[in-house]
């Protein structure tokens, strides 16, 4: 698969000739033969054609060679349709089976195309060449393609896979998996080529000669890992001897960031040696032959025969040589940056394991230990790997092995020591191998560059089967399970997320649990444990072999469905597993050592401790290894029982993989996975050759077939809506109605009218979905139609062709008749003198010419009558023009008058605006001397604010310290109190104690003497139990010897039933003989086959009875059974009692008090019994001592107690009274707190006077100051107080302790004691516990023993009848002997019959097998039967449930209905209240126009008023003649007047503004109201059309449903018919089976026939397929003839384009006039709506001043209660931080307390554990109260804490507030700003309207003289018109002529083309006049 210098084109190999698929001919020979595939042996199978059909058989005839066969109809599989030749995807396939599968991927092999889709997976088969596919214009190809865009290739997968991970950021998984040398590593090699060549980062494409670069390093990896680990094998040259899962990360953007990669299963075996014709890994060759001298001096290497490891010595590798391969080696080493040291020391590690395998060891003459007679070998390898060779060869020879506790050394066998060496040389390689893998996911790892996901490409083996299979194939087997159940549950929940996607009605089904028994075979770890979990128990016993492991194995999962143990005892193979892909037989041959993979582990620790460092490091883990001493355990008893686990860590190799591919597997399930199977085509490494049944087992082993068995469950065929509609419309040709329908109903509609089963197909949202075979069934259909469509064309074609041949022939006929009859008549006058003369006359006759002559004068009449109607008309344009023209002169008068007044206007306008700009102005520069005080004073406020909070900060402070001294104060009081209560407490404990410690002295006294009478009480039980134990043992003796006395009986009966059996049996062979005798002898044979069958009833009943007596027999035993597991318990009861026993005695005998022989009243008990009165008589006194001293010791404390309480007391009243003072100081300072809060309130309110407030805050402050230190000093003096108590209290306490002590020591002797009495008094009550039981077990067994003896008696009974039976029976076998010898002699005669008969049994024994080979089939077909009926269930059901659907729609319907009519109500209501909208719009439009009429009204007399006023104003000022008299009333006056002035300007603008305002609403509403009109007018149609439509629609709807439902009924009629036919016909299944046959033989013939009828169908179809062409180009033709009649017609009209644009271009100029009058017009206009414009604007700017003033104001309101609501905050954060303080101080009181009272708690439960139960109650409950009230506080406290985190949560919003409003107001600010920047702008722009209108004042003065000039000139041009009328006039009676000759002049003359001049004109005018007169005279 490598790549190829591209010479060949690269696309053969890829995309398929879709010519050669469709080609007609193959489908009409598909249709015509019948084609199917028939098994075959050679091709795997066959090509066949059906010819007949014989029951179950067929007769099929073979394509390739024409020979016909007989096969059963179940082993033939249908064939696709041509149409699916070399299809790119296999799920796609409408017939799927293996044949299909196998002949399209040959078909794609044969054709060069190797990759092959089916469904998920990628099929590739080994070409065993190499194709241009790989080069880089492939990747480009390939690069950002969708797979169904591109031809199937590993490219197409990894780039799918690529896309997937960066669009849905999902890991990704590439699966390679397959046999050796199907090309896995090569796929997996092309998979990372395209990823490093797409992926590759920014840098790496500038440059990719950069040594070390990440993506070269990634290529350079593989040839590493192919050297180590891959080897040539017979399959393969190249062959991956481990698998491998690369794990390539990539960042956000896709490159790649780095990559790691995981090894499994290295086969380590093949280093030490290897199969005929293979080799070991690559890197011993490599290094062999490439290595140069010096490096073969320092690794000490010698030639390729000198090494035993290298068994097959050099097979060289064809087109490969190894010296090149390990210069590439050393190359990717340097690229991956290893160091030179490291490749060295991987060189000697290699060069060391070949040194193994020529160490060689000898056995010793008289013993068989091993010798190394020659030991070069061993210092070679001791020097490579830095070892001392003494050490080596005594650890080799004579390891140390631990045997127990000492270490033993063990000389070892030749074998054992090989054994070793080999090992080594593996582990040594293995460990190797582990290193470089690792070294290389360093080199690969980039941590800087972050992985966001990764693409996995997986390389493993794939499911192999060898005829005995070891335990790397079960570990391999096991992982192929593992991955396709992964593939099932992904393909499948892929395939089902379609389903539902489209909306499918499907039941979900997983997959994944088919391969789940097998899987749990192989792993389970118990219940039953599986293969691996009993392989790792095994390897834990020593004596375990692989038979026992088998046997266990065999064991526990014998009755496995997946598990099957040998057939035979011949058979090789231990066990077999049934895996998905067949049956796999397992050879369990050193599955133990595979597993522990043991070693010596003497040489590993001297590879621990070797000089060497790189050794060193690779043996580090040593203490994992499995030493000697087990494998010693397993093989020799001699050698310790037990396995040496280093420090537990010893774990199996199939642990460790099990571990290992979990973790893979949890990777895949966490990625989306792409499937690629690897499949080798033959095992010759041919290229074009491919073997059909090794690739059809590679196809089931890698689940191919697997995942089509998946697909044929669902609907694997699926097509678009459109493409099903134009593929086959044409079988369903009236069901679709025209015009416009959608892709689903048209679908659904098609299906009815093919009357498909519902089963085979599902309708979805965007496909239609179909079971396998449905395409290929309507394929056939189609095929059909189109040849019936075809001959019918044909048909009609060829009547049309012979109706116009035989009319043509017709006319020929008739023209035929015409022409002799013609030619007859010219032959009859040819010679006539007559007819000559008449054909010489005719031409010299003038009547022939006068109608010539009369016609030309008709034609020149009729020239000048279209001349004259010509002048004519040229003369009405002429006129009609002429009235246009003084139109437009009038019209332009008009104009002139208009814009004079306009012009007018806008100068008054302009005069107006100035005056209005300059008040704006003025208004303006308030505005902003307005806005500069509000900020000033906005920050005055601010400043403010800061001050008073940093006031109220203090003062916070203040009071926090305040409250924390009261809060010591109090808690200090709280301590005082509790230790006093603790004292009182503890006094009255003591008490409890000491009198309950009396109370129990006399309880111990009590028990004590009760105990010795128990005992002896109990002694005498047991006497009594050891004789009733006797007699059972005699009971049970008897037993067991009636049990070997029946025993022995049914032995004798057992002998006695197999003679029976075996006479039976020669009876039964005699009887058969018999039957077959001559006709003679029937009478004799019938009498004693009658006698006969009367003993075998016999013998049955005594079988029979034998059973029973079997089964009783059973029962004893069982009974027997379970008496003895009771006598077993009981001595185990018995044991147990007497180590209790004997336990009481040691006990007793420390006690002194020997109890045990209570029955010998000795002298030495009594004596006994008197020490240990007297020693309890000691005791008694020493307590009474000791309660005295304690008595007097808790009097003195009593008394130094009561002195400290009273000293307490006088303390507390002093305490009290600094409390009291305390309180009172407390209240003053709230009351004090509350007057500065009331201050505080007061200071935001009267913002005035705050700095007044303020100094006498200060003045308080410093009172308080003042007033906190007194409190501080009475704050310390308390503080030394309470020192002085508590070191008071401290030394009362100690006391206490003392004494506490003290009794604590005497409670626990008194413990001691009592524990002691109390552990004999609980062995007491067991003995007698137990002697109970013994005694009630006894009594059971003894009911037992008599329902025994009954059974026993009923048995002999039963015995006693049986032998009765056996002589009855025997003595009838002695008189059938005697018959039987009578007999003998007829039956020597009768054995020639007998022979023949047996001959005859030998014809009916085939008969039976044939017999039985029939009923198979027989079965098969009722199996499919039972399988159509289940689906006809399955139809019945579904047709129920769509009578119910259709039930629901018909609801649903109705429902619709109704809404409808509800719509349409709701529509028209709306209607009507939008009618009634209009109108009243209509009514506000007027009135708003009468309100706007008054306000103008209104406006005018304000502005008559304001002239008035200021006339008035003139006149005063003017009359101020007379200065000192009227002054102060002119003030006034003048004042008042201004008012008024002022007064009226606003109302002046405020009624602009509304006048403004009501025009713009006017404007909007007239505009909305007709917008609304047309829109509701559009509304309603459109409504009334969608409901006209919905109505129709539901009507239709209605119909159908009516129709569907009628249908519905009847199909559940029918249903319920055809399942009552179904219950009935069940019970008569055969003779439907019968009909079926010949049903299907009918259907067979039928398809015949219409196989027939395609073929005929196919030729018409070929036949209108020509004709179509010849339509076709015909149809090209006239197209051509219309293209060329096109160019005519254009030309035409460009001819005519060109004479019309001399009339436009005068049209032109006159409108260009037209349009310079207009545009005057409009530049007024435009200055005008300029204006209107401006004023808007300044009204803008007015409004927005005023809303900036009103913002202003609210946010000075905002900001003041924002200060206050801060106010009021602040007060009650400072009352909840104190809340929280309180409860906190409260709760560390609680913990403390609750902290004393447990260690006091724990203190007494020490002390007093069983004695002092009330006293701990009654604690308990106090703790029980304590913690009620811890919780209560912590409740309160939580509370607490809300209220303050609420309280900091409105300080954050009020604090967010107040920034909101900051900012609002820089926004204000720069709003201004923008303001101001807009009046300057405006201020711009009316400058340039000025400007505008002056222009526009001069450029209407230049279009009043153009116009004056244009006037003039239609003024010249009507006189000349006016001359031009009068010249004609002149010219007499010839007017008509002339004007319309000069009317032509003119008309040229404006379009601008002169024809001739004037004097021509009048002097043809003169010709014509002289020609008339000459005429007329």
């Amino acid at each position: 698969m490598s790549q190829r210098s591209g010479q060949e084109d690269p696309e053969r190999y890829l995309f398929v000739d879709r010519a050669v698929v469709y080609n007609p001919a193959a489908q009409a020979d598909w249709t015509a033969k019948r084609l199917v595939w028939v098994p075959s042996e050679r091709h795997g199978f066959e090509v066949a054609s059906i010819r007949e059909e014989r029951g179950d058989e067929v007769v099929v005839e073979l394509t390739e060679n024409g020979k016909k066969a007989v096969v059963n109809k179940d082993d033939i599989q249908k064939m696709n349709p041509p149409k699916f030749t070399k299809v790119e995807d296999m799920a796609e396939l409408t017939c799927l089976n293996e044949a299909s599968v196998l002949h399209n991927l040959k078909d794609r092999y044969y054709s060069g195309l190797i990759y092959t889709y089916s469904g998920l997976f990628c099929v590739v088969i080994n070409p065993y060449k190499n194709l241009p596919i790989y080069s880089e214009n492939i990747i480009e190809m390939y690069r950002g393609k969708k797979r169904h865009e591109m031809p199937p290739h590993i490219y197409a997968i990894s780039e799918s896979a690529y896309r997937c991970m960066l669009q849905d950021r999902e890991d990704q998984t590439i699966l390679c998996t397959g046999e050796s040398g199907a090309g896995k590593t090569e796929n997996t090699k092309k998979v990372i080529q395209y990823l490093a060549h797409v992926a590759s980062s920014h840098k790496g494409r500038k440059d990719h000669n950069i040594p070390g670069e990440l993506e070269r390093q990634l290529l350079q990896a593989n040839p590493i890992l192919e050297s180590f680990g891959n080897a040539k094998t017979v399959k393969n040259d190249n062959s991956s001897r481990f698998g491998k899962f690369i794990r390539i990360n990539f960042d956000v953007t896709g490159y790649i960031v780095g990559a790691n990669i995981e090894t499994y299963l290295l086969e380590k075996s093949r280093a030490i040696r290897q199969a005929k014709d293979e080799r070991t890994f690559h890197i011993f060759y490599q290094l062999l032959a490439g290595a140069g001298e010096h490096l073969k001096s320092d690794l000490l290497l010698e030639g390729l025969n000198h090494y035993r490891f290298l068994s097959n010595g050099n097979i060289p590798i064809p087109g490969q040589q190894d010296k090149e391969n390990f210069h590439e080696t050393m190359e990717a080493m340097h690229i991956m940056s290893f160091a030179h040291e490291e490749i060295l020391s991987m060189l000697k590690v290699v060069s060391s394991v070949l040194q193994f395998g020529n160490i060689v060891f000898k056995k010793e003459r008289n013993t068989d230990q091993a010798s190394m007679p020659d030991n070069t070998a061993a210092q070679k390898l001791c020097h490579l790997l830095g070892m001392n060779v003494m050490e080596f060869t005594r650890a080799i020879l004579t390891p140390r092995i631990k045997v127990g506790r000492d270490y033993v050394q063990k000389a070892q066998t030749k074998e054992q020591a090989d054994f070793a060496v080999e090992a080594l040389a593996k582990a040594t390689y293995e460990r190797l191998f582990r290193w470089l893998v690792h070294r290389i996911n360093k080199a690969l790892d980039r941590t800087k560059r972050q992985g966001a996901s990764f693409i996995g490409i997986l390389d493993i083996a794939g499911f192999e089967i060898f005829q005995l299979n070891s335990f790397e194939q079960l570990c391999i087997n096991y992982t192929n399970e593992k991955l396709q159940q992964l593939f099932n549950h992904t393909m499948f929940i892929l395939e089902q997320e379609e389903y539902q996607r489209e909306g499918i009605e499907w039941s979900f089904i997983d997959f994944g649990l088919d391969l789940q028994p097998c899987i749990d075979l192989i792993e389970r770890p118990a219940n039953p444990p599986g293969v691996l979990a009993l392989l790792d128990e095994e390897c834990w016993f020593p004596k375990a072999t692989d038979k026992t492991f088998v046997d266990k194995l065999i064991q526990e999962q014998g009755t496995h469905t997946k598990f099957q143990k040998p057939r035979q005892l011949k058979d090789k193979a231990d066990f077999c597993i049934i895996h998905y892909a067949g049956r796999v037989d397992y050879k369990a041959d050193e599955w133990l050592m595979k597993n522990m993979d043991p070693l010596n582990d003497n040489v590993a620790t001297l590879l621990h401790q070797s000089t060497d460092k790189f050794v060193a490091e690779l043996w580090k883990d040593v203490d994992r290894i499995v030493g000697l001493d087990q494998v010693a355990g397993m093989n020799e008893t001699a050698f310790g029982a037990t396995y040496k686990t280093k420090k537990g860590m010893f774990r199996t190799v199939g642990q460790l993989y099990k571990e290992s591919l979990t973790k893979l597997m949890a990777t895949l399930r966490n990625t989306n996975p792409n499937f690629v199977r690897c499949i080798i085509p033959n095992h010759e490494k041919r290229a074009g050759k491919l073997e059909p049944h090794l690739v059809l087992d590679q196809l089931r082993c890698n689940g191919v077939l697997e995942g089509i068995r998946i697909c044929r469950q669902g609907f694997p065929n699926r097509i678009v809506f459109q493409e099903f509609r134009q593929r086959y419309e044409i079988l369903t040709p009236n069901a679709i109605p025209k015009g416009f329908m959608d892709g689903k109903q048209a679908c659904e509609r098609m299906i009815q009218a093919l009357e498909l089963d519902p089963n085979l197909f599902r309708i979805g949202q965007s496909k239609i979905f179909f079971r396998t075979g449905v395409l290929a069934h309507l394929e056939e259909e189609r095929d059909l139609k189109i040849t019936d469509i075809i001959i019918f064309f044909q048909a009609v074609c060829r009547g049309y062709l012979a109706r116009k041949a035989f009319a043509k022939k017709q006319q020929q006929l008739s023209a035929l008749k015409v022409l002799q009859r013609n030619c007859a008549a010219y032959l009859k006058l040819r010679h006539w003198q007559w007819w000559r003369l008449f054909t010489k006359v005719k031409p010299l006759l003038q009547v022939t010419r006068q109608e010539e002559e009369l016609q030309a004068k008709d034609e020149e009449l009729i020239k000048v009558k279209e001349r004259q109607l010509k002048v004519e008309n040229e003369l009405v344009e002429m006129e009609r023009k002429h009235q246009q023209l003084l139109e437009e002169k009038n019209i332009l008068a008009e104009q002139l008058h208009a814009e004079t007044e306009l012009f007018a206007e806008a100068e008054e306008m302009r005069v107006r605006l100035l005056s209005r700009k300059q008040e704006l102005e003025e208004i303006l520069h308030d505005l902003e001397s307005r806005v500069e005080e509000e900020e000033e004073r906005n920050q005055t406020l601010q400043n403010e604010k800061k001050k008073m909070q940093s006031h109220i900060q203090d003062l916070e402070e203040q009071l926090d310290e305040e409250e924390a001294a009261r809060q010591k104060l109090q808690l200090d009081k709280v301590t005082a109190e509790a230790k006093i209560k603790k004292m009182e407490e503890d006094i009255l404990l003591l008490e409890d104690q000491n009198s309950k410690f009396l109370k129990e002295k006399k309880l111990l006294e009590d028990r004590i003497a009760e105990m010795t009478s128990q005992l002896m009480e109990e002694e005498e039980k047991a006497k009594n139990l050891g004789k009733v134990k006797n007699k059972q043992e005699m009971v049970m003796v008897d037993l067991e010897e009636r049990l070997k006395k029946e025993e022995k009986t049914r032995q004798e009966l057992e002998k006695a039933k197999r003679k029976l059996d075996a006479e039976t049996t020669d009876l039964q062979d005699q009887i058969a003989e018999l039957q077959t005798q001559i006709e003679e002898l029937k009478i004799q044979l019938s009498k004693k086959e009658e006698d006969l069958q009367a003993m075998m009833a016999k013998s049955d009943e005594e079988t029979v009875q034998k059973n029973n007596a079997l089964k009783q027999v059973r029962e004893l035993q069982a009974q027997l059974a379970e008496l003895q597991e009771d006598l077993e318990s009981e001595k185990l009861c018995r044991s147990k009692a007497e180590k209790l026993k004997r336990d009481l005695s040691e006990e007793l005998e420390a006690l002194k008090t020997e109890l045990e022989d209570t029955l010998d009243t000795t002298a030495a008990q009594q004596e006994l019994r008197t020490k240990r009165e007297q020693e309890v008589a000691e005791l008694k006194k020493a307590i009474d001592e000791e309660t005295r001293n304690h008595d007097a010791q808790i009097q003195d404390m009593r008394q130094r107690h009561a002195t400290a309480l009273e000293e307490l007391s006088e303390q507390l009243e002093q305490a009290k009274r600094f409390k009291a003072n305390l309180e009172k100081n407390k209240q003053c300072l709230e009351n004090d707190n509350k007057e500065l809060a009331s201050e505080v309130k007061s200071l935001q309110q009267a913002k005035a006077e705050s700095e007044y407030k303020r100094k006498k805050l200060e003045t308080q402050l410093q009172e308080f100051m003042s007033r906190a230190t007194e409190v501080d000093r009475a704050k310390t003096e308390l503080a030394e107080r309470s020192n002085k108590l508590q070191t008071e209290l401290d030394n009362v306490s100690v006391l206490l302790e003392e004494a506490e002590k003290k009794g604590v020591k005497l409670t626990k002797e008194v413990d001691n004691l009592n524990s002691k009495l109390q552990d004999s008094e609980e062995l007491l009550q067991e003995e007698t516990r137990q002697k109970l039981n013994l005694s009630g077990q006894i009594r059971q067994l003894e009911a037992e023993k008599n329902n025994l003896l009954e059974q026993q008696e009923e048995d002999e009974e039963a015995r006693r009848s049986l032998e009765k039976q056996l002589q009855a029976v025997q003595t009838q076998l002695l008189d059938a002997k005697k018959k039987l010898d009578e007999d003998m002699g007829a039956m020597e005669s009768l054995e020639e019959v007998k022979r023949r008969l047996q001959k005859d049994l030998e014809l009916s024994s085939q008969r039976l097998e044939e017999k039985t080979i029939a009923m198979d089939k027989m079965e098969k077909t009722k199996n499919r039967l039972q399988q159509e009926l289940d689906d006809q269930m399955v139809e019945l059901d579904l047709q129920r449930q769509t009578v119910s659907n259709l039930e629901k729609k018909q609801k649903k319907f109705d429902q619709m209905l109704a809404e409808e009519k509800n719509i349409s109500a709701r529509y028209a209501e709306e209607r009507d209240r939008a009618e009634a909208e209009a109108r009243e719009r209509e009514t506000k439009a007027l009135s708003m126009a009468r309100a706007l009429e008054e306000a103008l009204e209104a406006k005018e007399e304000l502005e008559r008023f304001n002239k008035q006023l200021r006339a008035e104003m003139e006149d005063l000022m003017s009359s101020k003649d007379d200065v000192g008299k009227n002054v102060h009333e002119l003030e006034k006056s003048k004042r008042t007047l201004e008012q008024q002035v002022e007064e009226m300007r606003t109302q002046l603008e405020e009624l602009e503004d509304e006048l403004q305002a009501t025009e713009d609403a006017k404007l909007r509403l007239e505009v909305n109201m007709q917008a609304m009109k047309a829109q509701f007018d559009r509304d309603l149609q459109a409504r009334d059309e969608q409901e006209e439509e919905k109505k129709r629609a539901l009507v239709k709807q209605a119909r159908e449903m009516e129709a569907e439902l009628e249908d519905e009924r009847k199909q559940r009629s029918l249903a319920v018919a055809a399942k009552k036919k179904l219950e009935m016909d069940l019970n008569e299944l055969e003779g439907q089976i019968e009909a079926a046959n010949k049903g299907r033989d009918e259907a067979i013939k039928q398809l015949r026939k219409l196989q027939a009828q395609m073929k005929d169908y196919q030729r018409e179809l070929e036949e209108a397929r020509t004709s179509r062409d010849e339509i076709f180009t015909q149809s090209k033709e006239n197209e051509k003839k219309l293209k060329s009649l096109e160019a005519e017609i254009l030309q035409l009209q460009e001819d005519h384009a060109a004479a019309e644009r001399g009339r436009r271009h005068a049209e032109q100029e006159r409108d260009e006039l037209a349009e310079e009058i207009s545009s005057s017009a409009s530049g007024k206009s435009s200055l005008l709506e300029e204006k209107r414009r401006l004023e808007a604007r300044i009204a803008q700017l007015e409004e927005e001043l005023e809303e900036e003033q009103g913002n202003m104001e609210l946010l000075s309101d905002r900001f003041k209660k924002s200060t206050m609501q801060l106010d009021t905050l602040n007060i009650e954060l400072a009352a909840e931080r104190n809340a929280a303080q309180k409860s906190e101080n409260a709760r560390q009181q609680m913990e403390r307390q609750n902290k004393e009272l447990k260690a006091k708690l724990a203190e007494l439960e020490g002390a007093v554990k069983s004695k002092f139960k009330a006293s701990i109650t009654a604690l308990e409950a106090k703790i029980l109260q304590l913690e009620e009230q811890l919780e209560q506080e912590t409740k309160e406290r939580a509370a607490a804490n809300k209220i303050v985190r609420r309280t900091e949560k409105k300080l954050k919003e009020v604090m967010m507030q107040v920034e909101d409003e900051r900012r609002h107001a820089d926004q204000y600010k720069e709003q201004m700003e923008k303001a101001n920047s807009r009046m300057k702008q405006l201020k711009r722009q009316l400058e340039e309207a000025e400007e505008e209108a002056t222009r526009a004042n001069a450029s209407r003065r230049k279009l009043q003289r153009e116009l004056d000039d244009a006037t003039e000139a239609s003024e010249g041009l009507t006189r000349e018109v006016n001359s031009l009328k009068n010249r004609l006039r002149r010219g007499g009676p010839v007017g008509s002529f002339s004007s319309s000759r000069s009317g032509r002049r003119n008309l040229n003359l404006d379009g601008a083309s002169v024809d001739m001049s004037d004097d021509d004109a009048d002097s043809r005018a003169g010709d014509f006049n002289e020609t008339q007169t000459s005429n007329t005279e």
